[in-house]
C-alpha cells in the first residue's frame, strides 16, 4: 500500500470514528434531555422555558472545560518540570476556571429558579447525578461484557 493510500485510508477512518462519536454523543444527549423531564417533571411550559437555559449552561460549562483540557492538563502533567512562577502561573488559571465554573453554576441556578420551583430545581440537580451514575454503570457494564 502506497502512502497516499494508507494517508487516505487513515482519514476515512477517522472521519468514522468521529461521525460515531458525534452520533453517540446526539444519542446521550437525547435520553438525558428525556430522562430529566421525566424526573422533573416538566410541564411544556416549564419546558419551553427551561431548555434554552439549560442547553446555554451546558454549552458554557463545555467551554470551561475545553480551556481546562487545552489551557491546564498537558501543564500539570509535566509539572515535575515547571518553575516555581510557572507553577504560580498555572495555579492562578487553574483558580480562575474553578472560580468560572462556581459563577456559571450561581448563574444557572439564578436563571432556573425563574423558570420552574425550587422544588424542580432541586429534582434537576438530583436527576442529573441520578444519570450521570447510570451512564456510568452502563459504561463499565458494557467495558466488563467485552
Amino acid at each position: 500500500m502506497n502512502k497516499r493510500a494508507l494517508i487516505l485510508l487513515t482519514l476515512i477512518l477517522t472521519a468514522f470514528g468521529l461521525q460515531a462519536q458525534g452520533q453517540a454523543r446526539d444519542r446521550i444527549k437525547t435520553l438525558k434531555v428525556a430522562f430529566i423531564t421525566e424526573k422533573v417533571g416538566l410541564t411544556s411550559e416549564e419546558a419551553q422555558a427551561f431548555w434554552p437555559i439549560y442547553n446555554k449552561h451546558e454549552e458554557d460549562l463545555e467551554t470551561i472545560r475545553r480551556k481546562e483540557r487545552m489551557e491546564l492538563r498537558s501543564q500539570i502533567s509535566s509539572a515535575e518540570s515547571l518553575s516555581e512562577s510557572e507553577s504560580e502561573t498555572l495555579l492562578d488559571k487553574m483558580l480562575a476556571l474553578q472560580n468560572e465554573r462556581h459563577r456559571e453554576e450561581q448563574d444557572f441556578m439564578a436563571n432556573i429558579r425563574k423558570v420552574i420551583p425550587a422544588k424542580k430545581a432541586l429534582l434537576l440537580i438530583k436527576a442529573e447525578e441520578d444519570f450521570k451514575r447510570q451512564l456510568l454503570q452502563q459504561y463499565r457494564k458494557r467495558k466488563g461484557g467485552r
